[in-house]
């Protein structure tokens, strides 16, 4: 039985880690300024990683909280599979261009 995954040398990386299982994630970061701990200032990841474990984005807060200054205060993450079935929805009219 023939795989479905495209071959490698055919397609992006980012396409054949989709086919893989990752999906794209964002993570938005909000961490204490080292200067002036009481301020925050916001940083927005974005990479393909596996969901629900993230390890891409477990191994960039590691490397933050162990190379960077500014204190981790939050993350928020959101993800988005790019390969999925079409999404169809009905239409209100009919519109002609000429």
């Amino acid at each position: 039985m023939a795989s479905i995954v495209p071959p490698r040398e055919t397609v992006s990386r980012d396409f054949a880690r989709q086919w893989e299982g990752f999906v794209l994630a964002t993570a938005e970061i909000l961490y204490h300024l080292p200067d002036h701990p009481s301020l925050l200032q916001s940083y927005l990841w974005q990479d393909y990683d596996k969901c629900p474990e993230f390890p891409e984005l477990n191994k960039f807060l590691s490397f933050w909280t162990r190379e960077i200054e500014g204190r981790l205060h939050s993350v928020r993450v959101a993800h988005c599979g790019l390969i999925k079935p079409a999404e169809m929805r009905a239409v209100d009219g009919l519109y002609t261009l000429h």
